[in-house]
């Protein structure tokens, strides 16, 4: 047996988006993030509900290494979720996300990754998780959501007003 000390990156980063955590932690789903995740493709969800609960276990790698994802916490109530993401042969994330009302339709979203290597080709990836490249990922992402957001709300006040969206 070996026991090895761990070659381990943790990152955090708090996003501002633009809307309540009761409208925003909906979306934090592997089905729900086709929505606003571009290029965004689960090759399996399996699922009660079909969407985002505990013990939801999901599969992406279309264009990546293929990873296993279980949600092992989800607090509707306090909207916090914890998730493990395993990259066999590369990499063990454990991956936390925890919204903060900031204002009246202002949340803080706190997204912290932490991935371990189980190989050179993980020890590659781990050196090269920078809190740049972090950082990178972390706006996309909260841009994504927050023109998501923005798009809803602009369509739900439309549709209040009696416009013909259908084009």
């Amino acid at each position: 047996m070996d026991v090895i000390e761990p070659v381990r990156v943790e990152r955090t980063y708090v996003q501002k988006l633009k809307a309540r955590p009761e409208d925003i932690f909906p979306l934090l789903c592997p089905v729900r993030e086709l929505e606003w995740v571009e290029g965004w493709n689960p090759l399996l969800v399996v699922s009660h509900s079909g969407m985002a609960e505990e013990d939801c276990i999901f599969l992406t790698g279309e264009e990546e290494p293929e990873s296993y994802w279980v949600i092992t916490e989800r607090d509707m109530k306090h909207f916090h979720m914890k998730m493990i993401k395993v990259t066999p042969g590369m990499t063990v994330a454990k991956i936390s996300l925890a919204l903060q009302a900031t204002g009246e339709e202002t949340t803080d979203a706190e997204v912290t990754y932490m991935y371990t290597a189980l190989s050179e080709v993980g020890e590659a990836f781990v050196h090269g998780y920078t809190e740049d490249f972090y950082k990178e990922f972390m706006v996309q992402w909260e841009t994504a959501l927050n023109n998501y957001l923005q798009f809803r709300k602009e369509e739900k006040i439309k549709g209040s007003k009696g416009v013909d969206t259908s084009g």
